[in-house]
């Protein structure tokens, strides 16, 4: 078992800063981006409905049009990709991924049936499936961010955008709701320290 110190997860996730300055015209591989967006698909998510939906905007054409939504932040132009991460609104319809545990025999048909009945009755309320959209849908952001560290590519959330016009530009259907941009490229300068308050600010043991 490796030392707390040479752990290799816990070295990206430290590494992992945001960036906002990218060597403008870097193509990264598509061997990398299928990657990084696997990790996200690999993100844990509630009853494994996977509420994500990932919009990939790489072509200058894209890019051009991104950047107004995003206010005229160069990071859109200058970054490799920028991948806007999508919550599912109804992500109740995603439960037909039970089908293939039944049928590979890891789960009974009556269970099943329990649970899409159990996922339909808390989707009838549209807060719980927005807060769903958005909680799980922040899992894979997260595993966007951190793959993209880990093959050396530095990226940005980003919360700084117009989600109406980012929706009616690129067609995105009412099932999902924008939560964030990620841009991800190479950075051209380091991101800016920042800093973290100390556990014993943030950590609260037993009770307040």
């Amino acid at each position: 078992m490796s030392s707390i110190e040479n752990n290799e997860t816990l070295r990206v996730i430290n590494e992992r800063h945001s960036v906002k300055k990218y060597e403008s015209g870097f193509v990264m591989p598509e061997e990398d981006l299928t990657a990084i967006l696997t990790a996200a698909s690999e993100a844990p998510s509630a009853w494994n409905l996977q509420h994500w939906k990932f919009l990939v905007i790489e072509s200058e054409a894209d890019k051009a049009k991104l950047l107004p939504i995003a206010y005229g932040q160069s990071q859109i132009t200058e970054s490799s990709v920028t991948i806007a991460v999508l919550g599912d609104l109804e992500a109740n319809r995603n439960a037909v991924i039970y089908d293939q545990a039944v049928e590979a025999g890891h789960l009974k048909p009556e269970i099943r049936d329990a649970l899409v009945g159990q996922i339909n009755g808390a989707y009838q309320s549209q807060q719980t499936a927005r807060d769903e959209a958005i909680r799980n849908a922040s899992f894979a952001s997260q595993n966007i961010m951190l793959a993209a560290r880990s093959l050396g590519y530095d990226t940005c959330p980003m919360g700084g955008y117009n989600p109406q016009q980012l929706i009616e530009t690129f067609n995105i259907p009412p099932r999902y709701i924008p939560t964030l941009l990620i841009t991800v490229g190479k950075a051209a300068q380091p991101a800016r320290p920042a800093g973290r308050f100390p556990l014993s600010d943030v950590v609260v043991r037993g009770s307040f």
